[in-house]
């Protein structure tokens, strides 16, 4: 693979990876709920699934969902559902004015980790995503699998910087709002984040 190819691949990702799609509004629904330190959280929960997606994309099922509207349809909506679940639960969370910064409970950051992980790796658009997207950066000249190893890595560390920048955003955002009724403001302004983005993925039309 040459520089040149690498660094296409690089600036492609990372211009993807800035448009927030349901697992960035994820991370930034639970940085304005719970602080920027959610982020030791979420960031490694997206970078898992990440991993997650495209392994399993590379090793062929992402042509398996592309050629199943039914598999793909399955998937869609389950991941649809799990986004609404989580809005909701976010919408009707207590509000309890911590100061900002104050640490995350460990129980509260693994159910944040498993939360985004399971958001980011049953994301069925995104396998069949990287099926059609990472192939078009391999050199057919070349061994295959070190390519594949060297886009993986690259897109997996433009995607943990993307989640950290924003975990990181909007938990300095969150520092500004200390009065429980702004607190339950930014809850449900998440919680409903979540909920549009479980009915956007739900409404989302099968990639041919």
């Amino acid at each position: 693979m040459s520089i040149e190819l690498w660094l296409a691949f690089a600036v492609a990702s990372a211009v993807l990876l800035a448009i927030p799609g349901p697992t960035i509004m994820l991370v930034i629904s639970y940085a304005l709920g719970r602080g920027r330190g959610s982020g030791w959280a979420t960031v490694p929960g997206v970078v898992l699934g990440d991993f997650t997606a495209m392994t399993i994309s590379l090793l062929g099922a992402g042509a398996v969902l592309a050629a199943s509207a039914t598999l793909f349809t399955i998937l869609k909506l389950c991941g649809a559902a799990y986004l609404i679940w989580l809005g909701i639960q976010l919408w009707r969370a207590p509000v309890t004015p911590e100061m900002p910064g104050a640490a995350v409970r460990p129980n509260g950051r693994r159910r944040m980790f498993v939360s985004t992980y399971v958001v980011t790796a049953l994301n069925p658009k995104s396998i069949v995503f990287f099926v059609a997207f990472v192939p078009q950066f391999v050199a057919a000249d070349a061994a295959v699998l070190p390519q594949f190893v060297a886009l993986e890595a690259t897109f997996l560390t433009l995607a943990g910087l993307n989640a950290a920048l924003w975990a990181l955003l909007a938990g300095e955002m969150r520092a500004w709002f200390r009065r429980p009724a702004t607190l339950r403001l930014v809850n449900r302004l998440g919680g409903g984040m979540l909920i549009g983005a479980g009915l956007l993925t739900a409404a989302a039309r099968r990639t041919a």
